[in-house]
């Protein structure tokens, strides 16, 4: 049993810290323009219920405020953005709002305040921020701590990692204080942080934590890893900085997990030396470019792995390639399973897509493959990755004809509008083994094995031959519009 006197005691101490982290927050002094100056690193140490006042104060004059006017289409039909798309009305509705209003009628726009944060990272006005913060501006400000505002231009932005590069005007040629991203940051989850930026337009607002994680990933952005902290914060710390306790900027706040829109305490920041690899190249040439391998790859699951005689769940296996591409010129093939990229393993698509990634365009880079059993070495000279829009170019799916099921689908060979060979899935029966992969009417069933095929026939030769050489599953290449990816089914179900 724990004496009164030992719960006064930690009593007392909790509530010293409480206060600490919810105290002083908020800095509102500015640096005057003739002293303005990199905010220098220096160890901080903070004993329990310590404040962190003085690190606060000295870097906040370099964290800033960003108001942003957006114009976005108002919404007409329900579940469409502004003004139909003719291409999907009757033909006779079509010609007549072509001859009334001279072709495609223009979306009524509407003007929106966004807010977020940013800092700068330069005397001489550029400010780090996210993508998402100013997206779609017609209108960029800067405020900054005192108050004072700017505009501002955007230098470059490169949404695949949620980085945007402000710069502001500054006909007076002011100094502004700043601070540095740290391109080589040793991080430790565990690690005390602190967040400041413009949480719900409040403006200069600090926070305290830890590092809760590293290495997390995203759906939203393919090309970094996030480090997770729980340090407060919400809407509008978007583009605001993290930093260690020594006043490195080790991170770009750019997304929180929360149920309400508020916060949970899980928080994720780019990290810094990622985004100073993207602030450099936009810098130097006002866009990112980073390698292209010119492929579509998924991760290798257990079932895959049975299919093409892989031990483990390890590497990243090669769904599609693009036409003319750097990996089709190379050589690389449909079904080929990555393992590793210059002598280092690839656990995940998602770590070779950042590997590549990080490369740069016309690298030549080497790849271990497994294919048909085995290992052979393979170069391929990356290209420069093409923009979203290039990318998503996808083929409308036909209906489909003469149903036959297996597998728990009914199967259709594909119509030639398609311009896309194999077998249409034109139904999924629900709690299948085919439902459970994920197979959905519409996808295309293209290969089998690793043959081609254009009907149940050939299905069915493919499944006897991969019965003939013991196999467990069969792999299945699917698509999906423009997208394919590989399926394994266990042959006990056809």
């Amino acid at each position: 049993m724990i004496s009164t006197p030992r719960i006064r005691q930690l009593l007392g101490v909790s509530l010293v810290a409480l206060t600490a982290f919810a105290g002083g927050a908020v800095v509102t002094g500015s640096m005057p323009s003739a002293m303005a100056q990199e905010v220098q690193a220096q160890s901080v140490a903070v004993p329990q219920g310590a404040s962190l006042a003085d690190l606060i104060e000295r870097v906040s004059p370099a964290v800033v405020s960003i108001n942003v006017r957006v114009q976005a289409p108002v919404a007409g039909v329900p579940g469409m953005q502004g003004a139909p798309n003719l291409e999907q009305l009757p033909p006779q509705f079509r010609e007549w709002l072509e001859r009334e209003f001279g072709g495609q009628p223009q979306p009524q726009m509407r003007e929106g305040l966004s807010l977020g944060s940013g800092f700068f990272i330069s005397e001489d006005g550029y400010v780090v921020t996210n993508n998402h913060v100013i997206e779609d501006a017609t209108e960029i400000t800067v405020v900054l701590s005192d108050g004072e505002e700017f505009n501002a231009t955007v230098v470059g932005t490169d949404p695949l990692t949620d980085i945007a590069l402000l710069e502001v005007d500054n006909p007076d040629d002011r100094s502004f204080p700043f601070v540095r991203l740290n391109t080589d940051p040793t991080l430790r989850v565990g690690d005390w942080v602190v967040a400041v930026g413009n949480p719900f337009g409040l403006g200069g607002t600090a926070t305290f934590g830890i590092i809760s994680a590293l290495g997390r990933e995203s759906r939203l952005a393919n090309y970094n890893e996030f480090i997770q902290i729980d340090a407060p914060i919400n809407r509008g710390n978007s583009g605001g900085p993290t930093f260690d306790m020594e006043g490195n900027v080790i991170g770009v706040n750019s997304q929180i997990l929360s149920p309400t829109g508020g916060n949970i305490g899980i928080g994720f920041a780019i990290p810094s030396d990622v985004a100073s690899e993207i602030v450099n190249q936009l810098i130097e040439t006002g866009r990112v470019s980073r390698g292209w391998l010119g492929v579509q790859i998924q991760d290798v699951t257990e079932d895959i792995a049975d299919s093409v005689g892989l031990d483990s769940q390890s590497g990243a296996i090669v769904s599609s390639l693009v036409s003319g591409g750097p990996a089709a010129s190379a050589g690389l093939r449909r079904g080929d399973v990555i393992l590793a990229m210059n002598g280092e393993d690839v656990e995940s698509a998602n770590g070779l897509t950042r590997r590549v990634g990080a490369a740069r365009a016309n690298e030549e880079v080497r790849f271990t493959v497994l294919r048909d059993g085995r290992e052979q070495t393979i170069r391929v000279r990356l290209g420069d990755r093409p923009s979203e829009q290039a990318l998503n170019q996808t083929p409308n799916i036909g209906e489909p004809e003469q149903p036959q099921t297996y597998f728990g689908m009914t199967l259709t060979p594909s119509l030639d509008e398609t311009d896309v060979d194999g077998l249409l899935v034109a139904n999924v029966e629900p709690r299948s083994e085919a439902a459970e992969k994920g197979l959905r009417p519409g996808d295309i069933i293209v290969e089998a094995g690793g043959a081609t095929i254009q009907s149940v026939s050939d299905l069915t030769e493919a499944v006897d031959d991969a019965r003939g050489e013991g196999r467990p599953a069969i792999l299945l290449l699917v698509q999906n519009g423009g997208a394919q990816r590989y399926i394994a089914l266990q042959l006990d179900g056809f």
